[in-house]
């Protein structure tokens, strides 16, 4: 488990810059700058779609469900019963298929894959219970520091045993009393006399697979003040694995703390740069967040067709409980969920890999087109972890009392699904991130943000321009030009009132983040749909679009009351009212018609 701190998104400024393959000529942007959204509509072709995926990558997706059903649901119980033996047995398996290798270069034996196809496996192992944490650990923030920031003599002796399987990774950064602050580390490293040495001393936390791990990557400040990471084998002198945690869920999973006193690491051993190590834990918390949301979609899915099983075999007062009313509400809100997070988790995955073009062999690109989508990445977090909570609920709910019930297997779904709300930065601290990269990158010139947002506030009162009637689903591209219209004037304001004090109203920021959450989730929803021409997924949008405007307009409204005053407070909420105004959606029969499709499909076939 980590956590990352809202400072050390100051990494933005150092981090680096992809070139731009697809980008304006000679620019050295991308076409499609991270956090965009919040300033312009985005055009059709820059919104990758599941409906795009290859024949290859359809594939894999298949290969990986399959090994799955066929390797690891045999052996559940024993991972469940964290029998470490099995977990590494299974990890070799997946190296062997060439899985533990997909964001690995080539050169050091790996893949070098794409990044959709990266999501499509961490999303095919969401079913495989805690052996999917022992993976997502290993292939993400276990690996991928290496990956991005090791010498080719780090990566060499390394990254093929990682690719393979034979060597298992574990990040360590978390520490009793740093966290979400993770500059706060106390964790201290002291050259030796000798100067061939580092005399590492602290405690980490919450470490996941240490209690079988073979290479740590920790974090530690040089002098007691220069945050660095280094590479530690498990037979490092001075380094103790301490027991294993026993936790609400993910139970089969490795969980321990590290204590390590005067642990001998040599100098050679250092990962990247000493003093910016907070440039190592940024960027690998990008991928690690953007995996986590393929994780928590691939748990999405497969929860919808439970429901509806369980709910066509389950009577209640003499009928099926799939013929109730409220059921069928409860699927299609389940539904509208997961169209939601999977229609912005691809578009994610799409961004970055427009950016690397082919470049997947080439580390420095792959990390710095991660820190370009950082906001994205953030949000499909967010929406993600907070969206398999609900669609869990919502079955164990919709099971009563069998769902309570240990054995239904409902329960450790339950427990499972918390846990993703916490790690890889809470999900309080991703939405501080959203707005505080947002304003960094405005005032870094990487963004044009304040400009929009005077035009917004100086249009709020101006006439919308006329719907096309007839045009799919025009009405709700009109609702997202307004939510985005709202957003900038909401974020305007509150920059306008507060200045360099907006850190402090988090609030107001975690509101404003709640805003982009929204806009981003709605046009990636009615884009997609628009694209497809799939009726089903035309309702699923209006779905996501009716519940996002909901969520503006209470946003809006509490922003623009707490930065706003007197006369100019009456006026922005009444041009807010104005702009977010919109015909009435009759919801409960287009949820109707979203459950019965979803039955007629036999499910989540979207």
């Amino acid at each position: 488990m980590t956590e990352v701190s809202e400072r050390a998104t100051a990494a933005e400024s150092d981090a680096g810059t992809p070139a731009a393959s697809g980008g304006a000529a000679g620019s050295g942007r991308p076409a499609v700058p991270g956090g965009a959204f919040v300033v312009r509509a985005a055009e059709p072709p820059d919104v990758f779609t599941p409906e795009r995926l290859d024949e290859t990558q359809r594939a894999i997706r298949d290969a990986v469900r399959e090994f799955v059903t066929h390797s690891v649901a045999p052996r559940q119980e024993a991972v469940e019963a964290r029998d470490y033996g099995v977990h590494r047995a299974l990890l070799a398996e997946l190296g062997e298929q060439g899985y533990l290798g997909v964001d690995v270069p080539e050169a050091y034996g790996g893949a070098g894959l794409d990044k959709v196809t990266s999501l499509l496996v961490s999303e095919g192992l969401a079913e495989a219970g805690s052996l999917a944490v022992t993976y997502g650990a290993h292939v993400g923030i276990g690996t991928l520091p290496l990956v991005f920031f090791g010498t080719d003599e780090q990566r060499q002796r390394w990254l093929p045993g990682l690719a393979d399987g034979s060597i298992v990774a574990a990040y360590a950064l978390t520490e009793p009393g740093a966290g979400s602050d993770a500059q706060g580390i106390r964790a201290r490293a002291d050259l030796s006399e000798d100067g061939t040495h580092y005399l590492l001393n602290g405690t980490k936390q919450f470490i996941t697979n240490a209690g079988f791990a073979d290479l740590f990557t920790v974090y530690a400040k040089v002098g007691g003040e220069q945050f660095t990471a280094f590479l530690v084998p498990r037979d490092t002198p001075g380094l103790t694995i301490e027991a294993e945690e026993h936790k609400l869920g993910v139970r089969g999973s490795s969980t321990c703390a590290l204590t390590l006193t005067d642990a001998r690491v040599p100098v050679e051993n250092v990962l990247g740069e000493i003093g910016r190590g907070h440039i190592v834990a940024f960027n690998v918390l990008n991928v690690g967040r953007f995996k986590l949301a393929a994780g928590c979609l691939g748990g999405m899915r497969p929860t919808i067709d439970r429901a509806i099983a369980y709910a066509t075999d389950r009577r209640l007062f003499g009928q099926r409980l799939l013929d109730l009313p409220l059921t069928r509400e409860r699927i299609a809100t389940m539904a509208e969920r997961t169209f939601a997070v999977e229609s912005v988790t691809y578009r994610s995955a799409g961004l970055i890999d427009t950016l690397l073009a082919g470049a997947h062999g080439e580390p420095e690109r792959a990390r710095a087109a991660l820190e370009e989508y950082a906001i994205e990445c953030s949000i499909a977090k967010v929406l993600a972890s907070d969206g398999l909570n609900v669609v869990v609920d919502d079955l164990l709910q919709l099971m009563g009392g069998y769902g309570y019930v240990e054995d239904s297997g409902v329960a450790g779904l339950y427990r499972d699904a918390r846990i993703h709300r916490i790690w890889e930065g809470t999900n309080e601290v991703n939405r501080l991130l959203v707005p505080g990269m947002l304003l960094r990158r405005a005032m870094r010139g990487r963004l044009d943000l304040l400009g929009p947002a005077k035009r917004a506030a100086d249009a709020l009162l101006a006439p919308e321009p006329p719907v096309e009637d007839g045009a799919p689903l025009e009405e709700e591209l009109r609702q997202v030009r307004a939510m985005r219209t709202a957003l900038l004037v909401a974020a305007g304001a509150a920059v306008q009132r507060y200045g360099e004090r907006l850190e402090d109203e988090q609030e107001v920021l975690y509101r404003v983040a709640d805003l982009a959450i929204a806009l981003f989730a709605a046009e990636s929803s009615v884009l997609r749909a628009r694209a497809s021409g799939d009726a089903l997924q035309a309702d699923l949008a209006r779905l996501v679009v009716a519940s996002s405007m909901a969520a503006v307009e209470r946003g809006t409204a509490e922003v623009a009351a707490r930065v706003q005053e007197g006369d100019d407070r009456r006026m922005v909420l009444a041009g807010l009212r104005r702009l977010l105004r919109r015909e009435p959606v009759d919801l409960v029969a287009l949820r109707r018609s979203v459950a019965a499709e979803l039955v007629n499909r036999g499910g989540y076939r979207v």
